[in-house]
């Protein structure tokens, strides 16, 4: 019995070696030949060159040439509003009145005052006249009267300063305030913007402030409306910044349209009138990294057989601006060079594809917001 079960076991091993020696030689073989992926299947366009203008992008914001928030100079009760939320005003216009019946009450005993020491100073000058007073009581007296004028021009001014007028011509925002409210000084009121003309700010890099003068054309566009609007560069900032090594740039824009509002988000582009060669790739071509970017480039490739393949070449390269879709590369691609415009995530160098151009991504320099 003993001799049987030995006699199994030794059979059960070497049936188990004789398996795991078969299995072994099998995958020593299918690493000896290497494993091949199936190829990624990818759109391509076909390099063409192009001439682009030489353009500086910039993102800026609008700024009122004149934009204030009106306040109360003192405080006091509103008495009356003179404006609505939105109303186009002229410089000078009433806004606001405050409450100023102490004020005035004020002013009537002043004027009073005033009333006798003009009769005071007259009585003082004919009577010194004549020699019965002395100078002394001429000058008292026209002192007095100075002094009750001085009064009346201290209360007056009170009185205007709780009026408040419109410093210059523009259009009001929100109304922040209501009749019989009690403001205390500085309380906002109404914010007050000038829109004819406006301000775009914008920061260009040191290098490239050199290219741009005082009076030069820029165009801006934003989503908040059609079509770009024009100006003119207006000034340059005196200094430049030492984080960023940007220096800001000022551009007047006439806003006749009034498109423009302080605050908005724009994107400015200055053309430079040269006229650069580069070649237009959508966007989705790139690959961006740290390390630089880089394009796909589908061409013949020898495998580790010998054989050739329709494969991948990564090439690095540089780029220039943005229009819409496209990206401007300047250099590292040559004209009539097939590359990968989708599916670029997904390979490496070397890797076999397949080329599928049934269906091309969107590649416009002026995409429409319906199309993307």
């Amino acid at each position: 019995m003993a001799k049987r079960m030995i006699l199994m076991l030794v059979v059960v091993i070497a049936f188990v070696a004789i398996l795991g020696l078969y299995k072994y030689s099998q995958i020593k073989k299918a690493m000896s030949q290497g494993y091949t992926p199936p190829p990624e299947a990818v759109t391509t366009i076909v390099a063409k060159p192009d001439q682009w203008d030489t353009t500086i992008s910039a993102i800026g914001s609008v700024a009122a040439v004149n934009g204030v928030t009106l306040s109360a100079d003192l405080p006091g009760v509103v008495d009356q509003i003179s404006f609505d939320s939105g109303r186009t005003v002229g410089k000078g216009d009433v806004l606001v009145r405050l409450d100023t019946k102490q004020e005035r009450a004020q002013l009537a005993s002043a004027e009073a005052q005033r009333e006798l020491a003009r009769v005071q100073l007259q009585r003082s000058q004919k009577l010194q006249g004549a020699g019965i007073v002395p100078k002394e009581t001429l000058d008292r007296a026209a002192a007095d009267f100075k002094q009750a004028e001085a009064a009346i021009g201290e209360i007056r001014a009170t009185i205007e300063r709780k009026t408040v007028r419109a410093p210059f011509a523009g259009i009001l925002g929100l109304r922040q305030i209501n009749d019989g409210q009690s403001l205390a000084s500085g309380a906002p009121i109404v914010s007050l913007q000038s829109l004819q003309p406006v301000y775009v700010n914008f920061n260009v890099p040191q290098q490239q402030a050199g290219l741009l003068q005082k009076g030069g054309a820029i165009s801006v566009t934003s989503d908040a409306f059609q079509g770009p609007e024009t100006g003119r560069i207006n000034a340059f900032d005196s200094v430049v910044n030492e984080e960023t090594r940007n220096i800001q740039v000022q551009s007047v824009f006439a806003n006749t349209s009034r498109k423009l509002r302080p605050g908005m988000y724009v994107e400015a582009q200055l053309a430079q009138g040269a006229r650069t060669p580069v070649i237009a790739l959508p966007a989705s071509a790139i690959s961006y990294a740290p390390f630089g970017d880089s394009v796909f480039i589908v061409e013949d490739v020898k495998g580790p057989d010998g054989k050739s393949y329709r494969g991948v070449r990564q090439q690095f390269v540089k780029l220039g601006g943005a229009r819409g879709d496209l990206v401007a590369v300047l250099t590292g691609v040559k004209p009539g060079e097939e590359i990968v415009t989708s599916g670029v995530f997904k390979l490496r160098p070397g890797a076999a594809v397949t080329v599928n151009n049934a269906i091309q991504p969107g590649a416009s320099a002026t995409p429409k917001v319906g199309n993307s």
